[in-house]
């Protein structure tokens, strides 16, 4: 090897060190790619809409939502597990992508634990009892309809795994029926099935379930919690209408893929609780139904913490109704 050449490989080793920083350092230079682990439509995509465009405007560069569905939303989360360690991919995470996953599946596609970065939880959303309209418009008189047709009674779901799927389990453990399960690749084509009365009831949280609630395309039986949502004042909850202790709400957090500098991480939660601040996001999630989580919940640290007991609280949840995605 001659000279010149030597003294390139010397000048590239004793600046490479130094390429990994600075590329943490500039951060972002380019688009970003939020995941969100379900198709267009649902409450999912609907909320990440929300931050991704304000975060866009935070960060200084285009943050654009691309929708990778299945799975039960293991398929889009897994993409964040296998990718660059970057800080230009994220997910969207949910009590469904890293909770539910994991009880869920015998042998799922990542550790939500240890393959990915906590980043912040974002907002909790609460989940909603609705049927076709034909059926019962109060949770008493649903249990009793749905005994008495427990043998021919359908319930759909976003998909085999999905939080609607293991919601309306669990409902159909505390009410003491078994329902056949009609999964589907996310929560709208559900929605719309359900509306044109080719199943029974759906679970879903209350994104997508307020338009068809106030054209009356669906009935609403309940709000699946202790109290009244506030962006459904007039629905009782299940508490209120005799299901004591059966609550069930969703959440939404992001996450890096494990590897990511801690500075791009830091520099990601910052723009994160910068658009939770912003008062035009605060007010559509209102409008969505969507809680943002207090400050003191939106560090990584809080998020590691709540993740690891969202799967224990789940994980007997799941042996208790005895529901598997396979």
């Amino acid at each position: 090897m001659g000279w010149p050449c030597r003294a390139l490989f010397a000048a590239v080793a004793a600046i490479s060190p130094c390429v990994g920083p600075a590329t943490a350092q500039d951060w972002p230079n380019r688009p970003l790619t939020m995941v969100v682990a379900f198709p267009a439509g649902g409450s999912d995509d609907i909320l990440g809409r929300i931050v991704a465009a304000r975060l866009s405007e935070v960060l200084g560069q285009p943050v654009v939502v691309e929708n990778i569905g299945g799975g039960g939303g293991t398929a889009g989360t897994a993409r964040i597990a296998t990718g660059a360690a970057d800080g230009y991919q994220f997910a969207l995470g949910t009590s469904a992508t890293h909770a539910l996953s994991q009880v869920l599946r015998k042998n799922p596609p990542y550790d939500s634990t240890a393959d990915f970065v906590p980043v912040a939880l974002i907002a909790e959303q609460p989940f909603v009892l609705i049927a076709r309209k034909e059926m019962p418009g109060n949770l008493p008189d649903f249990i009793n309809y749905a005994k008495a047709n427990a043998a021919k009674i359908q319930y759909g779901s976003a998909g085999a795994g999905s939080a609607t799927h293991l919601v309306c389990a669990l409902f159909n453990a505390a009410i003491g029926i078994t329902a056949a399960h009609v999964p589907y690749n996310g929560g709208a084509p559900a929605l719309q099935d359900l509306v044109a009365g080719r199943i029974d009831y759906f679970c879903p949280v209350v994104t997508i379930a307020i338009p068809q609630i106030e054209n009356k395309g669906v009935q609403a039986v309940a709000i699946l919690t202790r109290d009244r949502a506030p962006i459904l004042p007039t629905l009782a909850s299940a508490a209120e209408q005799g299901l004591a202790n059966f609550t069930a709400n969703t959440w939404f957090a992001v996450f890096l893929r494990k590897g990511t500098p801690a500075s791009i991480a830091q520099k990601l939660n910052a723009a994160l609780l910068a658009t939770m601040e912003t008062p035009s996001v605060q007010a559509q999630f209102k409008k969505i139904g969507a809680e943002i989580v207090a400050p003191e919940r939106r560090a990584p640290d809080y998020l590691e913490r709540f993740l690891k007991g969202e799967i224990e609280k789940w994980a007997i949840a799941v042996k208790a109704a005895n529901v598997t995605a396979e």
